[in-house]
């Protein structure tokens, strides 16, 4: 069977959890998502939930190393997309929207580029049908796989302002003649260059021992604003999310799980010897949540063959279900 979006495949791993009861009250991950219907609406196990109240949410794995691989990191974050779904099964189901599950993009042969225009094409699809779209990476040239998507979807191209908020040790602006895991956000500033829009990006978590100074020199060119992870607090941190927003109409959050310390994120490529804590984290995710701008979000980098009792995969989990409360 193939999904109903073309060039995304079915996931490859059913949905799974423990079982408690059929109700509502009993209600987990495993039991609310069901498959993208050809209308929008609920279907499946869906139908019994509560008539949500906010619009439906829409997954998509994008099984994708190849970007890291190019980056000279530690592969693997292919498996992502089905780890996180068994993250997700168990978890207790108190969203008060539709989840569906509208399937994989694949990136096969090295064919990155291909692998992300598959992945935009479906997330601008689901965009301009009215969803809250939510990738499963994938290393972190998902980014560029998803602003393909949101770049093209009617609610920028209608003229509102694009913000990307990216929660990262990592500018990721490399500029290097091969796209990779390292370059998707100077991507980015040119591909909105060349559709005459600003390019509006923040980072928070940002590691100065980390990145280099031309990666400084080129995020302070492009005016990026950025915060070290030493000064993440709470505080600080929503403060700094709270001014991007007022600037902006909607929102592309991005996730790069080694924003997280090591031993909070052991899953990943390149384990934060700082990182920013998980509690700062899960708050900025309630924080744009709430803020009625999020379009689109992903969740980056997480690489099973490396993670430790599945503890990335679970803190990756929560995330999401804090994203779409």
């Amino acid at each position: 069977m193939t999904s109903l979006i073309p060039d995304v495949d079915t996931p490859s791993a059913p949905w799974t959890g423990r079982f408690d009861g059929d109700g509502p009250e009993h209600r987990r991950w495993w039991q609310a998502v069901a498959p993208l219907p050809a209308v929008p609406g609920p279907a499946g196990a869906a139908q019994e939930a509560p008539q949500p109240a906010a619009r439906p949410a829409a997954i998509l794995g994008f099984a994708s190393d190849e970007g890291v691989r190019r980056n000279k990191g530690r592969t693997g974050a292919a498996a992502a997309p089905e780890a996180l779904r068994r993250a997700l099964g168990p978890l207790a189901f108190h969203l008060d929207r539709a989840v569906y599950d509208a399937g994989d993009v694949a990136v096969a042969g090295g064919d990155l580029e291909g692998g992300q225009a598959r992945l935009g094409r479906a997330v601008a699809s689901l965009l301009d049908t009215g969803h809250l779209t939510v990738v499963l990476g994938g290393g972190h040239e998902t980014a560029y796989a998803s602003y393909l998507g949101v770049g093209a979807s009617r609610s920028v191209t209608e003229g509102k302002r694009l913000g990307v908020l990216n929660l990262d040790a990592h500018f990721d602006l490399r500029d290097e003649p091969v796209a990779s895991s390292g370059t998707p956000f100077l991507q980015m500033a040119r591909a909105e260059a060349a559709a005459g829009r600003g390019f509006r990006y923040a980072v928070a978590g940002i590691s100065e021992a980390n990145n280099t100074r031309a990666l400084f020199e080129t995020a302070d060119r492009l005016g990026v604003r950025y915060l070290l992870d030493e000064d993440c607090s709470e505080e600080r941190v929503r403060d700094f999310v709270a001014s991007f927003l007022a600037d902006i109409d909607v929102l592309y959050l991005t996730i790069d799980l080694d924003v997280l310390p090591a031993a909070v994120a052991p899953g990943v490529s390149a384990p934060a010897a700082y990182g920013v804590p998980l509690p700062v984290i899960s708050a900025v995710c309630r924080q744009v949540a709430r803020s009625g701008k999020l379009l689109h979000c992903d969740v980056a980098e997480l690489n099973p063959e490396f993670d430790l009792d599945s503890r990335t995969a679970r803190v990756a989990a929560r995330l999401v279900d804090t994203l779409l409360h």
